[in-house]
């Protein structure tokens, strides 16, 4: 692993990286496949994962032809999502021990999803752990998706310091390119829905958010 200075800012993916939100993800795709008599694969979740709702849905909808529209899937996620957050998300394993960290050392954190603003506020307010982030940036914020960098460089300029400056969390091979492609320290972390992906220009490839090299990246004690 390359010695570097200590970054002065971390942003987070949100699906997969804070909260177990991808695996909830199949269970709606398989649901909403499943109405149409399709399967929910594993390369149809690698196309979709870390996209924009709108895109993974069209997606999905141009891998199975399906008649639907993106509108009537995103009403069906809705009607589909609630009852499966409330029961079962949770943070993912080493996210509470890391964000206290960095609050002991003032350093600022933000997010960088791909998911709708509304799903996000739920997801944050469910644990209170909205006020701990600046900058929150989503799907709306920005108009081309992961792998696509702007997200990232947005962050950056909102955060006031340089990409190569900023260490990005991300979970996803779509997520980790548009990292890279940024400029930024990319760090994958990667659960058992992505760990088949290509993190090429990854600085690390970790086993979860308690790996101790995420740690010594961060300068943190």
């Amino acid at each position: 692993m390359p010695i570097m200075p200590a970054p002065s800012a971390v942003v987070f993916d949100l699906d997969g990286l804070m909260f177990n939100t991808e695996e909830l993800y199949v269970e709606v795709g398989t649901e909403l496949l499943g109405r149409r008599g399709h399967p929910f694969t594993l390369e149809l979740e690698d196309q979709m994962m870390g996209r924009p709702s709108r895109v993974a849905l069209q997606i999905m909808i141009e891998t199975h032809r399906l008649s639907a529209t993106v509108e009537e899937l995103l009403a069906e996620t809705d009607e589909i999502f609630p009852g499966i957050l409330d029961k079962r998300l949770a943070p993912m394993p080493g996210l509470v021990d890391l964000l206290a960290a960095l609050e002991r050392l003032g350093i600022p954190k933000g997010i960088a999803t791909s998911s709708r603003r509304t799903f996000v506020q739920r997801v944050l307010d469910k644990f209170e752990y909205e006020p701990r982030f600046a900058p929150i940036l989503t799907s709306e914020d920005i108009t081309e998706g992961k792998p696509h960098p702007e997200i990232y460089l947005t962050a950056a300029a909102r955060l006031g310091i340089a990409p190569a400056e900023m260490l990005v969390l991300e979970d996803s091979q779509n997520g980790c390119r548009s990292a890279v492609a940024a400029g930024a320290i990319a760090i994958a972390v990667p659960g058992p829905h992505s760990r088949r992906h290509d993190f090429t220009g990854a600085t690390l490839v970790a086993e979860s958010l308690t790996d101790r090299r995420i740690y010594e990246l961060l300068g943190v004690p």
